[in-house]
């Protein structure tokens, strides 16, 4: 398996643990990973340009 598909498999499942809470548990965990998320994407190095 692929690492990115042990991350979409991790995110799935975080996301179903995460539907299962009480709604004011579940608005902050969907921000904290909302945070992670964003940290994570600012952190991957450049994808290059199509035809370069």
């Amino acid at each position: 398996m692929s690492e990115d598909n042990d991350g979409a498999e991790g995110l799935v499942s975080r996301v179903r643990v995460i539907e299962g809470q009480p709604l004011a548990a579940r608005a902050a965990a969907y921000a904290s990973l909302h945070d992670e998320l964003a940290r994570r994407l600012d952190q991957a190095p450049p994808e290059p340009a199509p035809g370069t």
